[in-house]
């Protein structure tokens, strides 16, 4: 099963149809009613432990169709061609736990429709701070016990009235969630293959003159080979393409699989109701002027969707220019893109058709092979996860590309692309690097979680290597698709060009690859087959003159020798050498070492070829582009020999973080006070520096007393973020004279000028070194944990790590790692190390609870002081805010592992 984003509910394939999963709503209960009525006695006494009356019946529905209110109670419902086919609901009990029901329609059963509601109705529960589902199951009940079963692994225990007690934590396992991304991805070949590998084609608009996109796309088809019965539909012609034409799907001979529909944008809706009449499984719409173009076009791709989905059928686009599927069984072209890639191992989605037409143009030149391409357009159905689930077990792909604008589910994006990395590489255009409308006033962490920066964060976690422009993306690819991964970032560079070899070198620098020197015993190889004036260390330098079978040597003697991870050839061309003649002799000594990543420079040809050698080694045309793509190559393969790493177990008592948040918001959100601050912080296990909160210099001097000096005074006013630019800070003060004298200006810092506000009396903390670190929750993204240099370096050298939840123990340890301050946590110049296990800690524990709470919209905790002994979080921003119900609220976007 697959879920698929669409405004306030999620739509999975089963068995090849469609099913929407939604939230229940008053305007449900006639058809719940009805579910309800047309079940046999056997499935309502399963669900009721006795055949239940109308009154029952009419109680339940009544409990169903209240209004959400997911603290207390929730109800998900299940579609399937127009038809209700189940629902599930939990009431909330005692001690974080709820009672759960699910029901399925008769003629519904055994596929797999109950682990679906069940699974969305955990992840709305967790969501709520729901700590476990739990269920009595009549031992009869094998289908229950069967959807229990796959979600937990365990069916239940026996209870004294001779039923099943059946408790699903709302907090899936790794092994659970790879369960669920494998039915998803299972489901999702199944729904894409009458897209991408139909055994029938038709073309709605393929008119009878060259030129407009129904006829060119027709062409395309046939002129491509496409394997099967191809049928062009138009109302006004007998014949197009010479081919029979027929005036409507439902007139065709025989039904048809994949329906490509090009005509104008008020007809879509229309056309896709005669595909459902018609048995069409799924739909390219090449037409615009829908989502894309104001109100009016929304509300029609809006019931664009609406029909597909109640009848079964995928869609890309509208606003596409197609798909492609090279497979030599298959040659689909269904696209009106002016050139066609050759068969490959790369796999290309694309949410601009410009982008698109771009890359395959750049794929056809560069002899780059695709194995399919798909042009997303407005994205109404079929999305980039989707086509990554597609991907994932596609024999024919070996690497993915991707054009992307938005993110549908970033969350869902995250876990099934990192499922994707493990196998096969990814890479990645995102634009909108752009950091405006980022909000004034922001704590830290939430101006670090810019738009471009939490981009960043998801493609690290993931194993995503983000490119900058469209040429880096392909030259990538073509080293990807062709090229083991390198070992390491040892890069040996041998060429005849000096000046090339040095930019090649500095190059490297830049990409994170290493020009070591060679060490003696293969300088001194080297000596033997060089030619005299020839360099004899890395970068090497054959000089101009060098012959092609000293070339060849010298290029055997490098990748024999073990001393380098990739290999990189420069060949300029002069008057005095023979450029193709240096290409013949080495090629045969790159295909003598398959293991090797290795890339080819060829300056001053005029038609230089796309590769050299059997293995197709690719020749770039600029040493820049060539380093980035074997750096990128090489940033792979590292994160690939990473482990995952694991989510440390959550505090006993985080329950009551969340019950706090809970009370909390009934009554005030926004920035809270330090003392309520402090209790959500420890009920995670995070300790803060104590501090009292006073209202007089007297009452400060006397908290001051208490605690011992030095002391510090800081504005209690939960308003101002940053406290220090405004002299709402005093820091060392070793006596009451000093305390008194500090307090009107500490006070006097709030948001409302000339009013006295209150302090905050704390007894200096000790550390080495000063860290910011803090949550931010972003409505798309979800949450994301921060950490940085921290106290007044956080804005001015922007020294930062963002992670998006859950935080592993491995992402603790790299966020810290990652910082260009890291040294000064290792011990740098003699100071000693600070306890770096103390940072991961807090980290992870950030990590939980910014996955339990979501309401945290900003947590800036700054400065965190460390040192050799532990941490200290001296000061402590937070704001609460309610989270709305946000569309595709799924398991796997709440509860997406790292």
């Amino acid at each position: 099963m697959f879920v698929q984003a669409i405004p306030g509910a999620d739509a999975l394939a089963i068995d090849g149809g469609i099913v929407r999963i939604r939230a229940v709503t008053p305007q449900d209960r006639g058809r719940l009613t009805e579910l309800y009525r047309r079940s046999s006695p056997e499935s309502l006494r399963m669900r009721f432990f006795a055949v239940p009356g109308e009154r029952t019946i009419a109680a339940e529905v009544d409990r169903l169709c209240r209004p959400a209110a997911p603290a207390e109670h929730g109800a998900v419902l299940a579609e399937t061609a127009g038809q209700l086919a189940g629902v599930a609901a939990y009431e909330v009990g005692e001690g974080g736990s709820a009672e759960f029901a699910v029901f399925v329609a008769d003629g519904q059963r055994h596929r797999g429709i109950g682990t679906l509601l069940l699974e969305h109705l955990r992840a709305v529960a967790g969501a709520a701070g729901v700590t476990e589902l739990r269920g009595d199951v009549l031992p009869a009940n094998a289908a229950m016990l069967q959807v229990a079963a796959d979600l937990t692994g365990r069916a239940g225990s026996r209870t004294e009235d001779m039923l099943l007690a059946v408790g699903l934590p709302t907090e899936p396992s790794e092994a659970e969630l790879g369960a669920a991304d494998a039915r998803d991805r299972v489901a999702q070949r199944a729904s894409l293959r009458p897209l991408l590998a139909p055994r029938s084609v038709a073309v709605v608009g393929a008119g009878r003159t060259p030129g407009g996109i129904g006829h060119e796309t027709l062409r395309s088809l046939l002129r491509y080979g496409f394997i099967g019965p191809v049928h062009p539909v138009n109302p006004n012609a007998n014949e197009v393409c010479g081919l029979p034409a027929y005036p409507s799907l439902s007139a065709l001979p025989e039904p048809v699989e994949l329906a490509v529909v090009a005509v104008p944008a008020p007809a879509v809706v229309e056309t896709i109701r005669d595909a459902a009449a018609a048995g069409v499984r799924a739909a390219v719409v090449l037409s615009s002027g829908l989502g894309e173009s104001g109100a009016a076009g929304r509300e029609a791709q809006r019931e664009l969707v609406e029909v597909a989905r109640a009848h079964g059928i995928r869609l890309v686009g509208p606003n596409c220019v197609g798909v492609v599927n090279t497979d030599p069984a298959v040659r689909l072209a269904a696209a009106f893109a002016p050139v066609l890639p050759p068969a490959g191992g790369l796999a290309v989605a694309s949410q601009s058709g410009a982008v698109g037409i771009a890359l395959l143009e750049h794929a056809e030149r560069a002899g780059c092979g695709l194995s399919s391409f798909v042009s997303l357009g407005n994205k109404a159905d079929v999305s980039g996860n989707d086509l990554i689930a597609y991907w994932y077990d596609d024999p024919a792909t070996r690497a993915v590309a991707l054009y992307l604008e938005s993110f549908g589910n970033p969350r869902r994006f995250a876990r099934l692309v990192r499922g994707l990395a493990r196998r096969k590489p990814v890479l990645a255009v995102k634009s909108g690097r752009s950091r405006a409308g980022q909000r004034a006033g922001a704590s830290h962490t939430a101006a670090a979680a810019a738009p471009d920066s939490t981009v960043d964060a998801l493609f690290a976690q993931a194993g995503v290597i983000r490119l900058e422009t469209l040429g880096d993306l392909m030259d990538t690819a073509r080293l990807l698709t062709g090229q083991p991964l390198p070992a390491g970032d040892r890069l040996g560079i041998v060429g005849n060009a000096g000046g090339v070899n040095v930019l090649a070198a500095d190059a490297a620098d830049g990409a994170g690859l290493r020009v070591g020197s060679l060490g003696p015993a293969l300088r001194e190889r080297l000596r033997v087959v060089l030619p005299p004036l020839a360099g004899d260390d890395n970068p090497l330098d054959l000089g101009a003159g060098a012959s092609p079978a000293a070339f060849a040597d010298a290029v055997r003697t490098v990748a024999d020798s073990g001393e380098v991870d990739a290999l990189l050839l420069v060949v300029a061309a002069t008057r005095a050498n023979d450029v193709p003649a240096m290409l013949h002799a080495v090629a045969p000594v790159l295909d003598a070492t398959p293991g090797l990543t290795a890339a080819v420079v060829v300056l001053g040809l005029a038609e230089p070829p796309a590769t050299v050698g059997d293995r197709r080694v690719p020749v770039f045309d600029l040493p820049e582009r060539a380093v980035r793509a074997i750096g990128h190559a090489a940033w792979y393969a590292d994160w690939l020999r990473q482990p995952t790493g694991s989510v440390p177990p959550r505090a006993s008592t985080a329950v009551r973080g969340r019950e706090l948040v809970r009370e909390t918001l009934a009554t005030a959100s926004g920035w809270q006070p330090y003392d309520r601050i402090a209790e959500i912080l420890g009920s995670y296990g995070i300790p803060v520096v104590p501090a009292l909160r006073v209202e007089s210099a007297t009452d400060a001097v006397a908290a001051a007393d208490g605690f011992g000096y030095p002391v510090a005074l800081k504005s209690a006013d939960p308003d101002l973020v940053h406290k220090s630019d405004v002299g709402g800070v005093a820091l060392h003060l070793t006596g009451p004279e000093q305390v008194r004298a500090a307090y009107p200006r500490v006070a006097g810092a709030g948001r409302q000028a000339g009013t006295a506000g209150p302090v905050l009396v704390q007894p200096m903390a000790r550390g080495q070194l000063e860290l910011v670190a803090g949550v931010v929750h972003d409505p798309q993204f979800g949450s994301l944990v921060m950490v940085g240099l921290g106290g007044v370096h956080t804005d001015l050298l922007g020294d930062r790590s963002l992670r998006l939840t859950p935080v592993t123990d491995l992402d603790a340890a790299r966020m810290w790692r990652s910082l260009r301050a890291a040294p000064l946590l290792t011990g740098y110049r003699g100071a000693p190390p600070v306890h770096t296990g103390a940072v991961e800690d807090l980290l992870c524990r950030l990590g939980q609870l910014a996955a339990d709470l979501p309401e945290v919209a900003e947590l800036d905790l700054n400065p965190v002081l460390v040192g050799p002994d532990g941490v200290a979080v001296v000061d402590a921003k937070l704001r609460l805010a309610p989270v709305g119900t946000e569309p595709d609220r799924t398991l796997r976007q709440l509860r997406a592992a790292g």
